[in-house]
């Protein structure tokens, strides 16, 4: 018999939780949070020795067997209240902790730490993927160490977007081979329900994800905080979007619906609003020359091959945008307010909301001018930066600030505010970051941050609204 050993974790009574100040309530929550991570760690260790137990050696006499439950993963959730996703993740990460492979011990030493989630360190896992032989296990180890260093402040997803990219670097061969298990997955599927009503159920590629996504997303934006319209029409169009009867995810339906009956060959406004839905491809010219390397769809996680970029080049809906010495190339010039071909420079440079842990992809965002109207600002691509609504209402009404020296952008607070603090605005498309690399390891000097392309001398800013 062993004898058991406590662990002993210390977290702020929550008592008084409704009298804290908000400063004290942050703090309490980052405690609560060290403490979970703890109690997750405990609880992957167990989920491994569960799988132990239940190997398939054992059969019938394994533990989960012998429980009652068909697989080990199945009786960690049945034991922890855990969804099965949750529970593979634990299993995964408790065999990661027994018996770490070399290029990913780092990432258990900041779990055993308690620096990073049992979450994040699965989806390091999951996304780095194991040596090749194109892909040496000391890079995977330089990049699990990245990883878990920007893990401590990322929620799973992103940190599962993040290894992914990582992976694309190092392993350019592999995207194309990646790409077809993703697309190997899809499915649609109608199943008939006893009431008459039909259940839909299926999972997207990245690629198809995308075309399907923006669609669905011009429909129903004016519901969940996309951009505000200057145009009366198309104002006029999201009010009413806004004062419809119908659930979000009935006004979703209703337009797939739509769209499959119209063949996507609706009259502009009819379906869409302004335009028919497209995508946007973003690749390096030098990428495209040699035909190897990754290319992304914007607002996908996901890479896609050259051959793809190739053929969406060409396809009707796609909209292909290519980089060079680190920059997107010109697309249209500059107006009073940022133009279509700027957006999409913006979009290519910022590959959404600017500000750090944000995720609105570029379609529900709106162009902000870092220097405003007031102090001479300009329509300029390096002057604009893309932010959603939510955080661009925080800048105009909540006095933050966006401050650009350089080619380094940050997000200021409003002065005395004890809760924030600065933080350096980054791109997010892979795809550009990727040409910024590869710019500078052959110029040996750093590239702007942001683009000028897409604006020539820079119209002033308009009179009024807020861009």
């Amino acid at each position: 018999m062993t004898t058991a050993t406590t662990v002993s974790v210390e977290v702020p009574d929550l008592g008084g939780v409704a009298r804290a100040s908000d400063a004290e309530l942050i703090e309490m929550m980052r405690q609560w949070a060290g403490a979970r991570r703890t109690i997750d760690t405990g609880l992957a260790r167990l989920a491994a020795e569960v799988q132990v137990r239940s190997s398939l050696e054992l059969g019938y006499d394994g533990l989960a067997q012998r429980s009652g439950a068909r697989t080990p993963d199945a009786l960690v959730t049945r034991i922890t209240g855990a969804s099965g996703p949750e529970a593979r993740t634990l299993v995964a990460v408790g065999t990661l902790l027994e018996d770490p492979a070399p290029w990913l011990a780092p990432v258990a030493s900041e779990v055993r730490a308690g620096r990073i989630s049992v979450g994040a360190a699965g989806a390091i896992q999951s996304g780095l993927g194991t040596p090749t032989a194109d892909v040496a296990a000391d890079d995977l180890t330089d990049a699990a160490e990245r990883l878990a260093t920007e893990a401590r402040d990322l929620p799973p997803e992103k940190v599962a977007r993040r290894a992914r990219e990582a992976r694309d670097e190092l392993d350019e061969a592999g995207v194309a081979d990646r790409e077809a298990a993703l697309r190997a997955k899809r499915y649609l599927r109608l199943t008939l329900l006893p009431d008459g009503m039909t259940r839909l159920n299926g999972l997207l590629d990245p690629e198809s994800a995308a075309l399907v996504t923006d669609a669905i997303d011009q429909v129903t934006a004016p519901r969940r905080g996309g951009p505000r319209f200057v145009d009366p029409a198309q104002k006029a169009r999201a009010e009413a979007i806004v004062g419809d009867p119908r659930t979000t995810e009935q006004v979703a339906l209703d337009a797939l619906v739509d769209m499959v009956r119209i063949a996507g060959a609706a009259d502009p406004g009819r379906v869409f609003g302004t335009r028919r839905p497209s995508v946007r491809v973003h690749v390096t010219q030098g990428d495209l020359d040699r035909r190897a390397g990754a290319a992304s769809i914007e607002g996908q996680t996901a890479s896609v091959s050259i051959a793809t970029a190739e053929r969406l080049g060409c396809a009707d809906g796609y909209l292909p945008i290519l980089f060079e010495d680190g920059e997107p190339l010109r697309l249209g010039r500059s107006q009073r307010l940022f133009s279509r071909g700027q957006r999409d420079v913006l979009a290519a440079i910022w590959g959404g909301c600017a500000v750090p842990g944000c995720d609105r992809p570029p379609s529900w965002t709106e162009a902000h001018h870092t220097t405003p109207c007031s102090e001479g600002g300009k329509t300029d691509v390096a002057d604009g930066i893309l932010l959603c609504r939510h955080h661009h209402m925080l800048v105009h009404n909540n006095g933050w600030r966006i401050r650009r020296r350089g080619t380094d952008y940050t997000l200021d607070p409003p002065p005395g505010d004890a809760l924030n603090r600065s933080v350096r605005l980054k791109p997010k498309n892979p795809t550009h970051l990727r040409a910024l690399t590869r710019s500078r390891a052959t110029s040996g000097s750093a590239p702007s941050g942001a683009s000028t392309s897409g604006s020539s001398a820079g119209a002033p800013c308009p009179a009024s609204g807020r861009t």
